[in-house]
């Protein structure tokens, strides 16, 4: 049975709550600006209509919302921190003398919660910054930071191969289930490329006098995981150690810094994988408040052909840096665009010949000579040396690159590659040191994503509090045509009044 806590304010030993209190406090200012009865309607089909009450589904969630506001990471030292704030007391609606919900019933209940009701809270309180005028909508700013995990790397364990069965316990005939993180699912191309790298990083791991030092322990993602939380991945990020780590994904408004979206993605792969899914919550939001999207600013993690095509597709423009393997043009050929073909040095066409794909899937375009052309031509020697004839490779996308390059390199994309960093990248920084997201306190992919839209949340309730509109307020007065020319005439005559005299000229003399 869904509970709800009735809050009567009553007078204890002559002291009321509210009145200790004041107007501007943080906490009795957030009471007032959002209204939390929807949450009701939200969470209702999650509850018996029999047994004991709940905690109140807005005491829960205005209480880890605390817990974002106030830095704090665990539940245990929430419920601490909360018994000793007046303000706070106010805010979730508990007498001075009454008892706080336990952190086990805290924890319970955010696994009891799906994630649709997280994002609803996000998109309510998104759709009040709009009401205030805090979101264009028309540019978002998107990045990414890896977050810790709440589990240990020294814990993580090595997959087995499909069909491997699990250990037996004494007395057990059948093996146990294997967890589908405990298997191998990697290519058989790719674990080799693994494998040949961990034995030349062994190799050069050598004394100054040949003598081998203790092999270091070489973990990834297709041949490890983490028994304590699956969903975690073993990633690194320049000048810090490797950890598992999750992927915190927002999009931020450029107008006043709002976000608008936020999501939990996997840390093992590319930023550019994760863009799609992030794209479509991003439209749909900004749909559902009538927001036209028109420019998206990223770093070269998301450079992508698909990506660059998938905007291009919707009318959006992409401001995201090419990455850096991509070469708009080619040492000693021509393109021409209507014939798609590329002509060289000696004047002999390439035209396109076929598609390809690369081993992870990526389509190619071929384009080659013939070999009549390359044999008799004076430039094979230092063209093709031990080929018959010139091939050249060209990814499907590569229009939409070369309309990506040509932006990136005008002074309007520098500019939007600045408003990108001074937009998105401080975001990250107050999620780290000022809204307890310096490590997970749950486990799971699911339960990242909560924990990130509740500090999302909560940086949107800062930025729609803070906000000050500015209110210009003119005053006309109307004056009749005589006093308005006698008032100009008082004006002429007060300035020559006033006017400072020059001394004469001194007549020169002659030496």
């Amino acid at each position: 049975m869904q509970g709800k806590k009735l809050f009567l304010d009553q007078e204890v030993a002559r002291f009321r709550l509210s009145d200790r209190v004041p107007p501007h406090n943080l906490y009795r200012r957030l009471a007032e600006l959002v209204d939390w009865s929807f949450l009701y309607d939200e969470t209702r089909a999650l509850y018996s209509h029999t047994g004991q009450p709940s905690l109140d589904p807005v005491v829960f969630f205005k209480l880890v919302l605390v817990g974002r506001l106030e830095n704090l990471v665990s539940d245990r030292r929430l419920v601490e921190h909360c018994a000793l704030r007046l303000d706070i007391l106010f805010f979730l609606g508990y007498e001075v003398d009454e008892e706080l919900p336990w952190h086990s019933t805290v924890s319970r209940t955010r696994q009891l919660f799906p994630a649709s009701v997280f994002e609803r809270l996000f998109d309510h309180v998104f759709a009040q910054c709009v009401a205030h005028g805090l979101v264009a909508g028309d540019t978002q700013a998107v990045d990414s930071a890896p977050v810790k995990a709440n589990a240990a790397l020294e814990a993580v364990l090595e997959k087995r191969p499909t069909g491997t069965p699990g250990p037996c316990l004494a007395g057990q005939h059948d093996p146990p289930a294997v967890p589908a993180a405990s298997v191998i699912t990697a290519p058989a191309h790719q674990l080799r490329q693994l494998a040949t790298g961990q034995r030349r990083r062994q190799g050069a791991q050598t004394g100054a006098l040949g003598a081998r030092h203790e092999q270091a322990r070489l973990l990834s993602n297709k041949t490890h995981y983490s028994p304590t939380d699956p969903d975690a991945r073993i990633s690194v990020k320049p000048g810090k150690a490797r950890a598992l780590n999750y992927l915190c994904s927002l999009a931020v408004d450029t107008a006043h810094g709002v976000i608008s979206h936020a999501q939990a993605d996997l840390a093992d792969q590319r930023d550019s994988l994760h863009l799609p899914r992030l794209l479509t919550g991003l439209q749909r939001r900004l749909r559902a408040n009538e927001l036209p999207l028109r420019e998206l600013l990223a770093d070269a993690g998301y450079a992508n052909g698909s990506n660059y095509a998938r905007l291009e597709a919707a009318q959006i423009t992409a401001w995201i840096p090419v990455f850096g393997q991509y070469k708009a043009e080619i040492a000693g050929f021509t393109y021409d665009a209507p014939t798609d073909a590329y002509t060289c040095a000696a004047g002999k066409a390439l035209p396109f010949r076929k598609y390809d794909t690369r081993a992870d899937g990526a389509w190619l375009k071929l384009y080659w000579a013939t070999c009549s052309d390359c044999q008799q031509c004076p430039l094979k020697p230092t063209c093709v040396p031990g080929a018959k004839r010139k091939q050249l490779t060209r990814t499907i996308y590569d229009a939409a690159y070369r309309r990506a390059w040509e932006r990136q390199h005008t002074r309007r994309g520098q500019r939007k590659r600045r408003v990108r960093q001074g937009t998105v990248e401080p975001v990250f920084g107050h999620f780290l040191h000022h809204y307890g997201l310096r490590r997970m306190n749950v486990r799971g992919l699911v339960g990242a994503h909560k924990t990130m839209l509740l500090t999302a949340v909560a940086y949107n309730l800062k930025k729609l509090l803070r906000h000050r509109p500015n209110r210009q307020v003119s005053v006309a007065v109307a004056l009749p045509r005589p006093l308005l020319a006698a008032n100009r005439r008082a004006g002429r005559q007060r300035r020559r009044t006033q006017a400072p005299t020059r001394p004469l000229a001194q007549p020169r003399t002659r030496k």
